[in-house]
């Protein structure tokens, strides 16, 4: 262990006892995810052999987020708000403070479960639940849909235009001419949907990969780092676009369900009927956002900026996300 890993797992572990009680120690420390600015650890509270509380550390060592992204100690509040509403979410047990000396960050409860979707998609144990979870899905965004946005921390305000016009630019700025992506944001510019009476708590990135699941189904919801007030339709539009299919084209809700189970379901949970058209845009929005981020990871990798094999495996991906949207706009998806 280097000395910079070992003063981070001693000031882990001195935060630890003073905020668990009966906690003498951590164990099982192990990095889950390591981002240029966001770290995700797993570890154990413990009291000698005895494991008192597992736990998530969700940090950023420097305190550097994208500018899209809430801070830390934002989307810490907001969960620690949605805990209880019907959400499911792990509950926050501890937002870092300076005197922490771990950076800025908050501490979680670690549900166990399965996040990696071709499991959920194909394995047994998910058999049984799999036809039920695209109704879930429904049930949670329409629960998220009840939540008075009045009691919410300060979000962004991110309606369908100031996403389109954000896209638009992220898409100048690659310089790489794209004929689909073109006709994409013009069928945008040109079908924008008329303005809410009343916007909500959008999630943002509410797909498979971002949701916990057990044998009986979902079991929290994860990565509120893009949640904004917004449009739920774009929600209920991003879990249903074809990267988050895995395959499975003829169940378009996440690869397990149709959209009727889906749109049903958010009504029962919300008294909201679902605007299909209103999906449907966002649909097209959402593919092209992939897309997009699909053509920067390109530029990425051919510029050297991060030369890794994973960010050539996404951007070989801009061709499929192509048909993608020639399907979705000429209403063959």
């Amino acid at each position: 262990m280097s000395a910079m890993d070992n003063a981070f797992s001693q000031a882990l572990e001195t935060m630890t006892v003073r905020i668990v009680p009966g906690a003498r120690g951590i164990a099982h420390l192990r990095r889950l995810s390591a981002g240029a600015t966001l770290e995700t650890w797993s570890f154990d509270a413990v009291d000698g052999d005895r494991v008192l509380h597992p736990l998530i550390l969700r940090r950023s060592p420097g305190g550097l987020r994208s500018t899209e992204s809430l801070s830390l100690e934002a989307e810490a509040d907001l969960i620690r708000l949605l805990d209880g509403s019907g959400v499911p979410v792990a509950t926050v047990v501890h937002t870092l403070v300076p005197e922490d000396g771990l950076g800025e960050g908050f501490l979680m409860t670690r549900i166990e479960g399965e996040t990696i979707a071709r499991k959920v998609l194909r394995d047994a144990k998910f058999a049984a639940v799999r036809a039920h979870l695209a109704s879930q899905f429904g049930t949670i965004r329409g629960t998220m849909t009840r939540v008075d946005a009045a009691r919410l921390p300060a979000l962004p305000f991110k309606p369908a235009d100031v996403i389109l016009a954000r896209l638009a630019s992220r898409y100048d700025s690659l310089g790489v001419a794209r004929p689909v992506f073109d006709l994409a944001l013009r069928w945008l510019a040109q079908n924008a949907p008329a303005p809410l009476d009343q916007y909500r708590l959008v999630h943002g990135d509410f797909r498979n990969g971002n949701i916990i699941f057990g044998s009986e189904g979902v079991r929290a919801v994860l990565d509120w780092e893009v949640a904004h007030i917004g449009d739920p339709a774009e929600d209920l539009a991003w879990i249903s676009t074809p990267p988050w299919r895995f395959g499975e084209l003829d169940r378009p809700v996440g690869g397990l369900g149709s959209r009727q189970q889906l749109f049903d379901a958010y009504e029962a949970a919300c008294g909201e009927r679902a605007d299909p058209s209103r999906v449907h845009y966002w649909e097209v929005l959402g593919s092209l956002r992939w897309g997009v981020s699909c053509a920067s990871m390109l530029e990425w990798f051919t510029s050297g900026r991060d030369p890794t094999v994973e960010r050539a495996m996404i951007a070989r991906r801009v061709s499929e996300n192509e048909l993608d949207l020639m399907r979705i706009l000429t209403g063959t998806d």
